[in-house]
């Protein structure tokens, strides 16, 4: 029996409102029309209630429209109209059809709407699938973890660079999250390759190679949220009955795909749309889901965004690329965009170069898709990255600040908009900066907002009302993370930078920007004062790099050192030792590299910073005869201390030693200490005797032996002194190295100083104060 009330279809409503803007009525004048004295029912009517059946079709008469092609049909009676022909009396067969020809009208339209990679920094970029790396997931969203900021913060020597991106919970990789959870909301910071993942799933469902028995459906909301803007409504259902229409489907046939779960919705950008337009769509497609739960739906939105939740989702975040990642996406981008046979060795020469520890923090930009992407468009042109590291930071910052959005078309929250570029970059300054000085890698977020009010006060034309600053910070915080993605909700209420690279940037950023030159000096002379705290090292590059005369930096860098030098007495008599030793050798070197040379020639031996301060020292073979001959003889010295250290000792150490006291063959040496060198290695038991009575030897008369060994160094050749130094001093004399080291690498950045102050500070290195 025939219900006695009847309600719209999803596509009827569309049609029937169409119909009524044709007719230019109003819903008054349609009620007198059909005979009511209000107009509830036709208001019922246009939003799909139900009205009475013999009302229903009088109001689609009066439209001119066929009522049982608008309505929402019984099940029973709509199976008597769908099921009119003998090819779709089997329904799971039709189904299989329907799917199969809607797929293959559709894989040229996926093909082409979702191998495209959009780019916010160039013209022309390779295809997606040329490139693509499947990206890991991690379970909970990071914003939703109630975690402390000791929790978060890392706990490693003062050495290494904190990880802010490091996750506790373990990432899943993405196609085993989505082959069992068939509603999703991913999430993910800017660039972390949230429209690139479905943009991939539609290519691999379309392929046949993920869930083929679905019809993939790709939506980008910032194009439906124009259309919302502009008064026009969205109902998904009566979009599937239009896409549907193109290839021949009709409405019964698109209706039951829908009931039966028959589609891939891949719906991105949640957070590109606007506050009004946004409730709209959470509606709907919350009404759809209740409706069709058989579907398959997966969303994306920005992190930080997720005002609304939808029913029966799993909410799930995009993890940072890991090291494997980043490897397999070089390889591919550089496959994909240069001649095959430079390809391999330009990925390998990159991948070499990523790995320095001078490029970690270009490395740490690198966990970012859209950044990494920009780091190997950057490293191509010339194989190599900029010597000065700040412009390409710059680039990054300038891509999440405002050329990401702005190629898509997209426009965000109004109170933020209303500061300027430079307003935004200073406020971004002044929390990095402070947050930086305080040690803070991760914050509370009750700490930002103060900050971000104290500098929304200093702006003109600002309400200074307690409550509105207040939530104008909170609003201004959002912005920036959902906006940027440059502060990222690491837990619940606790925040970081979203790359420890642009947090020392914005810091540097901010003491180059300082407002007239008093404040800039006093600034680069507590700047200079860091230079023991390695975390301050890439800060303190990047300011050499960015100011437009760096001399006062410098000079400043090297004060700082000489005072370091005065906490250790021993330290400034060493200094004077191998400065009377360099002065006695006609050197063809600097010779404060020959300073450098000899500061490390009894402990590590290590020469890089003597081949920093002069190219000659990289080929060690290559050394004038007394470098070369304290080199060996400081050798010696050494094999013969670690055959005191053994305690059994093997023939191979033994043979190892006395080869290296094989100098006159190779050397010409000074009568008086060739006739002594010679007297003391007489001494030595003979190689023919057993090891056990060497092993008595050493043990009985080698440590007096390899005093007489030292003594005759210290006297002949002015080296070898026993330091006998502590581990606190050990640290210290470490430490004063680096520093140096540093220093070298600030001079020899890209940067200005002028050529004298460069000079003078690298020829008076390694001099005792």
């Amino acid at each position: 029996m025939a219900k006695r009330s009847l309600k719209s279809s999803p596509l009827g409503i569309i049609k029937t409102k169409e119909a009524f803007d044709r007719k230019g009525w109003t819903q008054e004048y349609l009620a007198a029309e059909v005979g009511l004295s209000s107009r509830q029912s036709i208001w019922k009517f246009f939003t799909g209630r139900p009205i009475e059946r013999y009302l229903y079709k009088e109001i689609c008469f009066k439209l001119d429209l066929n009522w049982e092609e608008m309505a929402d049909l019984p099940e029973a009676q709509g199976l008597d109209l769908l099921l009119t022909t003998q090819e779709t009396l089997n329904i799971n067969a039709g189904l299989e059809n329907w799917v199969s020809f809607w797929r293959f009208q559709l894989k040229e339209q996926i093909q082409t709407q979702c191998n495209i990679l959009q780019s916010a920094f160039d013209q022309t970029q390779p295809l997606l699938e040329q490139i693509y790396v499947l990206i890991n997931i991690l379970p909970q969203p990071s914003n939703q973890r109630w975690l402390e900021v000791s929790d978060l913060q890392d706990i490693q020597s003062s050495f290494s660079r904190p990880n802010l991106a490091s996750n506790i919970q373990e990432a899943i990789p993405s196609l085993d999250v989505v082959k069992q959870q068939d509603k999703l909301m991913i999430l993910g910071k800017p660039g972390a390759g949230k429209t690139t993942f479905l943009q991939y799933l539609a290519l691999q469902c379309i392929q046949g190679k993920y869930k083929p028995e679905l019809i993939p459906i790709f939506i980008q909301l910032r194009t439906l949220s124009l259309e919302l803007s502009e008064g026009k409504e969205w109902n998904l259902v009566g979009q599937l009955i239009q896409l549907g229409k193109r290839y021949t489907l009709s409405q019964e046939q698109v209706m039951i795909l829908v009931e039966e779960g028959k589609f891939l919705l891949l719906i991105d950008g949640f957070d590109e749309v606007a506050d009004a337009e946004g409730e709209l769509i959470f509606k709907e497609i919350n009404q759809f889901v209740k409706s069709y739960y058989k579907n398959t739906i997966y969303l994306t939105c920005r992190s930080g965004t997720q005002k609304y939740h939808f029913l029966g989702f799993s909410y799930v975040e995009i993890s940072d690329f890991n090291e494997q990642q980043i490897k397999e996406f070089a390889q591919r981008w550089f496959l994909a965009t240069t001649n095959n046979a430079e390809a391999s060795e330009k990925a390998k020469q990159f991948l070499e170069q990523l790995e320095k520890p001078s490029n970690q923090p270009i490395r740490d930009l690198g966990v970012t898709p859209i950044l990494l992407n920009l780091i190997c468009s950057v490293f191509k042109e010339k194989a190599s990255f900029p010597t000065k590291r700040a412009k390409l930071y710059q680039a990054g910052l300038d891509i999440l600040l405002q050329r990401w959005d702005q190629a898509r078309g997209i426009q965000r929250d109004q109170i933020y908009r209303r500061l300027s570029l430079t307003e935004k970059i200073k406020l971004l300054c002044q929390i990095a900066a402070t947050t930086f000085e305080e040690n803070n890698y991760f914050f509370e977020s009750s700490d930002i907002l103060y900050l971000i009010e104290d500098y929304l006060k200093t702006l003109p034309n600002v309400n200074t009302d307690p409550e509105t600053l207040w939530l104008n910070s909170e609003a201004v915080l959002k912005a920036i993370e959902i906006q940027h993605g440059l502060l990222v909700e690491r837990a619940k209420d606790i925040y970081s930078f979203s790359h420890l690279t642009f947090q020392e940037y914005l810091t540097a950023r901010k003491i180059v920007a300082s407002p007239n030159l008093q404040t800039l000096q006093q600034e680069l002379i507590k700047l200079a004062q860091k230079t023991q705290d390695y975390r301050w090292r890439e800060v303190i590059l990047l300011t050499v790099s960015m100011l437009p005369n760096a001399d006062l930096l410098v000079e400043q860098i090297r004060q700082e050192i000489d005072i370091f030098v005065e906490q250790d007495q021993m330290l400034k008599s060493f200094l004077m030792s191998i400065k009377e030793k360099v002065n006695l050798i006609n050197l063809p070197y600097r010779d404060s590299a020959g300073r450098a040379f000899y500061f490390t020639l009894l402990q590590n031996r290590d020469f890089n910073l003597a081949v920093s301060l002069d190219v000659n020292f990289a080929s060690l073979n290559n050394l004038p005869d007394p470098l070369n001959l304290d080199l060996a003889l400081a050798r010696a010295l050494t094999a013969s201390l670690n055959l005191l250290k053994s305690s059994e000792l093997n023939i191979k150490k033994i043979l190892s030693f006395y080869f290296s006291l094989d100098i006159e063959t190779k050397f010409t040496l000074e009568s008086t200490f060739q006739q002594a060198l010679h007297h003391l290695k007489k001494e030595l038991p003979e190689l023919e005797i057993s090891q056990e009575h060497l092993q008595i030897w050493w043990k009985n008369q080698g440590r007096e032996w390899v005093e007489k060994f030292r003594q005759l160094l210290i006297q002949h050749r002015q080296i070898g002194y026993d330091l006998n130094l502590s581990t606190t001093q050990q640290e210290l004399w470490q430490q004063y190295y680096r520093m140096n080291q540093f220093l070298v690498e600030c001079l020899q950045s890209d940067c200005q100083i002028t050529k004298q102050v460069r000079e003078t500070i690298e020829d008076g290195l390694l001099l005792p104060p």
